[in-house]
C-alpha cells in the first residue's frame, strides 16, 4: 500500500484567514487543528474549517505544491477553493467517514 500525502487549506470562515499545510494523515491533522492541540497560527486565529485539499503519492510534489499555494495571492486561493467548494463547506465531515 502506497503512502498518500495531502496539501490542505483551512479557513476561519468564508473569505477569512487561511492556513495551508501538508500532511500524510489528513483526518488526524485536521482533528488536531480543530481541537487546538497545536499551538500557533491556527489556534490563535481559530482556523478550523477544512475547505480544500489535494492528494499526492509523492511527498516532494506535495511540498512543492504547498509552497506554490502559499505564494499565491488571496484572490487566487479563494478561486481555487470555490472551484470545488463554492459554499466553503467544512470538508472534515466528508473525509472523516
Amino acid at each position: 500500500m502506497r503512502k498518500q500525502y495531502y496539501v490542505y487549506i483551512l479557513s476561519s470562515k468564508r473569505n477569512g484567514t487561511l492556513y495551508i499545510g501538508v500532511t500524510s494523515n489528513l483526518t488526524k491533522r485536521v482533528w488536531e487543528h480543530k481541537n487546538n492541540t497545536i499551538k500557533g497560527f491556527t489556534k490563535k486565529y481559530k482556523i478550523h474549517n477544512l475547505v480544500y485539499f489535494e492528494e499526492y503519492s509523492n511527498i516532494e510534489e506535495a511540498i512543492v505544491r504547498e509552497k506554490q499555494l502559499k505564494k499565491w495571492n488571496r484572490t487566487w486561493k479563494f478561486e481555487l477553493i470555490e472551484k470545488d467548494n463554492p459554499n466553503w463547506k467544512d470538508l472534515y465531515k466528508d473525509i472523516n467517514n
